[in-house]
Order: structure tokens, then sequence, then C-alpha cells
């Protein structure tokens, strides 16, 4: 018997910043599974920055959404029925965005229950924006032990994880910014951070050398414009920067902000690396290990912003674009 379900489409490709006329809730009915399919109920789905780009229809390192077709991204879910997997398995996928998903068994992941963690980590820590922060941090950036990390983002989904992470492996000093004064002290007193500051509350140069008088030696890049020059301009001799995102600029409509001190890179010897986290898709087995274990014994603290049903999903996405999460941004679908 088919399945009557709704998921959102993507309705127009926004101007700026997306609003909730961009999209389209969408009433269908999906037909019983056939070989190699599973029918999957969503449990809960993500959103995420790296979304936005994908309502552009230009190249990137993702596939554009396309006008009138389903928006995706992670989500959880459990099987139904189908082939191949047991009903009530539960599996991570990108079919996201939707009430319930057709899927062919390889576009699924199983994952195995933990007592104590939740279906939504695996969207976060112990998922996409957790192997996200491990593998920037001590791959890209090289993290040390004794060294200086600053965090932008601090408050997100992945900065939130990089600061604890650095903290961890041994950091001597871990400095974050965040876009409230209530996400200070949540960085600082929650997760951890040695300092951390409002970037609204003057020039980020200025903020940040306070905070690192003796200059930093990793910065993990979450924000880009400002951040970055910042960075840049505290950074000590051989420093490493791994850039993951520029969320600043991705709503902009006219020229970007532009980074103008990138000559200090030649003399302090520095290293700006961007990175994919697709590309390290082989650090999955010891990152769940290693971070698996540390969110299992609390000492990775998980901050989650969470709203209710697919009619919210919109302003969730729309929500985490403007800095309205504390940790990473999930839907409940059930």
């Amino acid at each position: 018997m088919p399945t009557r379900t709704r998921e959102i489409h993507l309705a127009a490709r926004p101007h700026g910043e997306p609003t909730e006329s961009d999209f389209r809730m969408v009433t269908t009915e999906l037909p019983d599974p056939g070989p190699g399919e599973v029918l999957v109920r969503n449990l809960v789905m993500s959103v995420d920055p790296y979304m936005r780009g994908r309502m552009n229809d230009r190249p990137s390192y993702a596939p554009p959404w396309q006008v009138g077709e389903p928006a995706r991204g992670g989500a959880v879910g459990e099987v139904l029925a189908g082939d191949g997997l047991p009903a009530g398995t539960l599996v991570l996928h990108d079919a996201g965005w939707r009430e319930h998903a057709l899927l062919r068994v390889g576009e699924v992941r199983q994952v195995e229950p933990v007592a104590g963690v939740p279906a939504s980590y695996y969207l976060g820590a112990l998922g996409m924006p957790g192997l996200t922060a491990y593998a920037g941090l001590f791959h890209i950036a090289r993290l040390q032990p004794g060294d200086t990390v600053f965090v932008s983002g601090a408050a997100g989904a992945v900065g939130g994880i990089v600061g604890q992470l650095a903290r961890l492996r041994g950091a001597k000093r871990v400095i974050g910014s965040a876009g409230s004064a209530e996400k200070v002290r949540f960085v600082t007193e929650t997760l951890g951070f040695d300092a951390a500051f409002d970037y609204h509350d003057g020039p980020i140069a200025e903020l940040l050398k306070a905070a690192a008088p003796e200059g930093i030696d990793v910065y993990f890049d979450n924000v880009g414009g400002e951040h970055l020059e910042a960075a840049i301009a505290t950074m000590n001799v051989h420093g490493r920067i791994a850039l993951c995102g520029s969320i600043s600029g991705y709503n902009a409509t006219g020229r970007p902000y532009g980074v103008t001190n990138l000559g200090l890179a030649v003399g302090r010897r520095l290293s700006l690396t961007g990175f994919l986290v697709s590309d390290h898709e082989n650090l999955r087995p010891e990152f769940a290990r290693e971070v698996g274990a540390w969110v299992r014994s609390g000492e990775i603290k998980v901050t989650e912003t969470s709203v209710d049903g697919l009619d919210n999903a919109v302003s969730a996405f729309i929500g985490m674009l403007n800095g309205r999460n504390t940790g990473k941004m999930i839907v409940r679908l059930t």
C-alpha cells in the first residue's frame, strides 16, 4: 500500500537571505519498496550551514538542490519495510527534509543504537559535524600539545566540538568567538573554553589580541571574513589555519569581505588549508572510537537546539543561518 507523506521542496532560489517562500510543503505518496529498496520513517533531520550553498545554481562540492524537487540533507530514521534490512533498523542517510524516504539499501548506513546516545547525536557530535571537527583540528591544523587555539563560531555544531577536542588533546589555551553574551558564557562555562568574546563588542582583531596576548598557533575557521583577517594578524610563526566554512558571507548579495593581510602568511610561514569532511571518511573508525568514548563519558558536552515537526524545518534552517542555535540545530519529526 502506498505511503502518504510530506516533503519540503525548493520553490525558488534566494537572493540574499532565504525566506519561507523559497520552500514549499508537498504531500505525496511513496510506492512500496521494491527489490533492494527500503522505506524509512525519518525520526530526526539536520539543518546545516552548507545547505545554503546548495540553494544556489552553481557548481560546488555538493550538488545544488533543484527547484521543484525535495531538499536533501542528513537524517536518521527507522526502516519500516523493504529488502535487506529488518524493520526497526536505525539508519543514517541523505534524504532529510521529508517524513518518509524510499531509498536503495546502498544509500543508507546502519546505526548501531548505544544506550544513552540519542539518534540525533549521529547528525551532530557523532556525525558529520563531529567528524569535521576531528579531521580539521587533528589532520588539517595538526594540533600539538601546548598550542593556543582560536575557534570562530564556537557555540555552533562544529566549533563547540573543536574547542572541546583541543582541550582534551592538550591545547595550552582555547579561545572562541560567539554572537552573544549568553553564548560566550555557554562556551566558557559549559564547553570549557579558556576565553571567549562576543564579536559584536568591537573590532575582532582587538578582541582576539586581548584574549590571546601571546598569539595563536591554530585557527579553526567557520566564519571567514573579518574573523579570518584577525586570526592571520594574531598567528604565531608556523601557525596553521583550517578553513572549514565562511558563514559570514553565505547570504551576501554584494562583494564579500576582502581579507587584506594575506601577505603576513609569507613571513610567518603560515599554512592555510581548506578541507571537506568527505575527504576524510578513512578517519571515521578512529573518530567513532575516540569521540564516541568521550561523548559517552561526558567529557564532551553535547548541546542541541531542537524544533518539532517538518512544518518548522524551514524556520529552523533560517534561524541556524542567523545564529539562533546553540550547538547542533535538529528537527525532530516524531
